[in-house]
């Protein structure tokens, strides 16, 4: 798979889709084949760092004691204080809204018991709570701004219960270049993740978010 060819199916499908009066997302799903998915080493669980951004700002809510309130506030999407956690731990609902309209997750460490206790229930089976692995787990007097601008560029690719993986790569208002770019950093991390390589891929397709699935062929 190369640049020149992905720029090519993009044009496709724009060409197919219906023009709407929004500009609609442009999703990349990788199709796979021949994992044991009740075994870790065939899962996948990835934060890929993209080259653009995908368009559409990334939502941070910030999870947070006092010695981080004054930072998360300034730089975070939406803030809840540790005083507010009893009460979202009383309303699911409350977590579940969270949980919906907030992409990332990002908690302060030495207070990681209480917001798990609270939110992990909710956050947690939608992949959502706060990770290490993404920087999302940071110091109590942590600078936050950098964390959240490398966030807008940051993807969470998720293999666990189906052989598919269906992301977001940019919308329509985007240079064609740009979303090859994004889906072909997808690509590179999803392979070399994977326990057989490109022997675990079996389809890919990239669309519109109101369009029909066009297939490229690596």
């Amino acid at each position: 798979m190369d640049i020149k060819q992905l720029i090519e199916e993009i044009k496709k499908v724009r060409e197919a889709s219906k023009k709407r009066k929004f500009s609609q997302s442009f999703d990349v799903i990788f199709a796979l084949k021949g994992l044991n998915l009740k075994k870790p080493s065939d899962q996948v669980d990835l934060f890929i760092n993209l080259p653009f951004n995908r368009g559409k700002k990334t939502k941070v809510c910030a999870l947070v004691g006092p010695e981080l309130k004054a930072n998360a506030t300034e730089n975070a999407d939406f803030v809840v204080d540790s005083d507010s956690f009893a009460d979202y731990a009383k309303d699911k609902k409350k977590v579940k809204k969270l949980a919906d309209e907030y992409d990332f997750f990002v908690a302060q460490a030495n207070i990681m018991p209480k917001i798990a206790q609270s939110f992990g229930r909710i956050l947690g089976p939608r992949n959502k709570m706060p990770n290490p692995k993404a920087g999302c787990v940071v110091p109590p007097k942590a600078n936050l701004k950098p964390l959240i601008e490398r966030l807008q560029k940051t993807v969470r690719m998720v293999v666990r219960t189906q052989q598919m993986a269906q992301m977001r790569v940019g919308t329509e208002d985007m240079p064609d270049e740009e979303i090859a770019e994004n889906i072909l950093t997808l690509y590179n991390a999803l392979i070399h993740d994977l326990p057989n390589e490109k022997n675990n891929l079996n389809l890919v397709y990239i669309k519109t978010s109101m369009g029909k699935p066009i297939e490229v062929k690596p």
